[in-house]
């Protein structure tokens, strides 16, 4: 288990990370969320003493990781797949890792074989790599030591779409046997796919701490409506808007409607005698639901198009 109580880190003036509180249970995929800026990767490195806390605590298996005798036994992190010295190979690179924590050589061959770097990729030098490859040998490493708790900060980056899902079986069969596995990442669809758990943060805070479905839960649920009518629809446009609903056409023959039910939009349909081809209720996405989460959290609001 990694146990965070009053997490906070402040460079400066600037409170990257503010007073966090969290568990992040064995034997289930807890995602890390939040916008750029939010402190995922800062609060990662905390746990694994790469940064001092201003105030609380970070902990693994209820220790700080300065007093594990021999961390990768306790715990796997994939935090850049580029820390690698550029001369050594991916093989050499693992084997001082392994000399470092006495663990067995054997043990090398073992998770190259996991990842699926075979041996001439193995042997290539860090500076050669590619991104995908270089994700392969981090998340290689973070297995090394067969640990009970593993984190991974954004580990499909660069990733082809076979790696990506290769990498969501990983992280659900690492929980299915019972280990702590906590996972940040900005591929929102990939994330509804894997976590069971979402830690969401934004400016530091916590935002919420809850079962992935129970936050995508929270996403306003569009209907879609569409008509064979364009003027009837444009009616029922009308009066869906005076009566406080959020209309959008995505044509003359289609309404996406938030605010309101699929049922009060059919029974308002049916007064003003518009026919419909299409009245279905619209489930939110995670990504939806995240974005009305963070929306007063975000660092760099984008523009609209030019």
């Amino acid at each position: 288990m990694i146990t965070l109580r009053g997490l906070t880190k402040r460079f400066g003036s600037t409170v990257a990370v503010d007073a966090l509180t969290v568990d992040i249970a064995p034997g289930r995929v807890t995602g890390f969320l939040g916008p750029n800026g939010a402190g995922k990767s800062t609060t990662m490195r905390m746990v694994l003493g790469l940064d001092r806390p201003t105030a609380g605590q970070a902990l693994v298996g209820g220790r700080a990781y300065r007093e594990l005798r021999r961390p990768l036994h306790e715990v796997g992190a994939l935090l850049d797949a580029r820390a690698i010295h550029p001369a050594r190979s991916g093989r050499a690179h693992l084997r001082a890792m392994a000399h470092s924590n006495g663990i067995p050589i054997r043990r090398v061959d073992e998770v190259l074989d996991t990842v699926g770097l075979d041996g001439r990729a193995a042997g290539k030098p860090g500076r050669t790599l590619s991104l995908g490859m270089g994700q392969r040998l981090g998340i290689a490493g973070a297995l090394l030591g067969d640990p009970p708790v593993l984190m991974f900060d954004e580990p499909v980056n660069g990733l082809d779409p076979d790696g990506v899902r290769w990498v969501r079986h990983l992280m659900r069969s690492l929980a299915d046997e019972g280990r702590t596995v906590f996972v940040s990442s900005h591929l929102m669809s990939e994330m509804q796919l894997t976590a069971d758990q979402l830690v969401v943060i934004g400016r530091g805070r916590l935002l919420a701490d809850a079962p992935i479905g129970d936050v995508i839960a929270r996403g306003t649920v569009a209907v879609r409506v569409r008509s064979p009518h364009p003027d009837g629809l444009a009616a029922l446009a009308a009066r869906l808007t005076a009566a406080g609903a959020n209309v959008e056409a995505a044509d003359r023959n289609e309404l996406t409607v938030t605010g309101v039910t699929a049922d009060q939009v059919g029974d308002l349909a049916h007064e003003l005698g518009v026919r419909l081809h299409e009245l279905s209720a619209q489930a939110a996405s995670l990504e939806q639901a995240f974005m009305e989460l963070t929306a007063d959290s975000v660092e760099y609001a984008g523009g609209g198009a030019r």
